[in-house]
């Protein structure tokens, strides 16, 4: 069974303070997301980018148009390949400083927080929304459902 592999950028030094291997960390995730977000017989790929509010501020203005700082910002790959063997899904943006509210938050729930966020990010890839209720209702069921199987984890 192929798994989605996240290959992990930090822009914010103060992750490492939280959460040590980020890279394994953050695929430990996927291993244990429900099998019908693992794409099986694929390679399924996608970055995620840890950084902070003034960037991620930046991001939203430039690609959204506001001018404000936020939790998580995703980008799907917009073309879909047909038949390929290789999926990229897109681009996943965490800022450090929403995850570390308030500040003197202990580790498990500052994991806690960003995996709930992560898996947020990871339904946005996969054209999940929650402009309308009913599709915030969607939504917000797949991050419990995944959130239940990876909170494992965390210990």
């Amino acid at each position: 069974m192929t798994m989605i592999k996240v290959n992990v950028l930090t822009e914010e030094k103060s992750w490492s303070k939280k959460i040590k291997k980020k890279e394994f960390f953050f695929n430990q995730l996927c291993r244990n997301f429900p099998k019908k977000f693992k794409f099986i017989n694929k390679r399924a790929y996608l970055t995620l980018l840890l950084s902070n509010n003034r960037n991620i501020k930046r991001l939203n203005k430039k690609f959204r148009k506001k001018d404000k700082h936020t939790d998580v910002l995703s980008f799907p790959l917009q073309k879909k390949i047909k038949n390929s063997k290789e999926v990229y899904l897109g681009d996943v943006i965490i800022s450090f400083n929403y995850m570390n509210k308030p500040k003197n938050i202990n580790n498990y729930d500052f994991k806690e927080k960003v995996t709930k966020i992560f898996i947020h990010g990871f339904l946005h890839l996969l054209n999940f929304n929650h402009i309308k209720e009913k599709e915030y209702q969607i939504m917000f069921r797949e991050e419990q459902k995944i959130f239940r199987l990876v909170k494992k984890i965390l210990i």
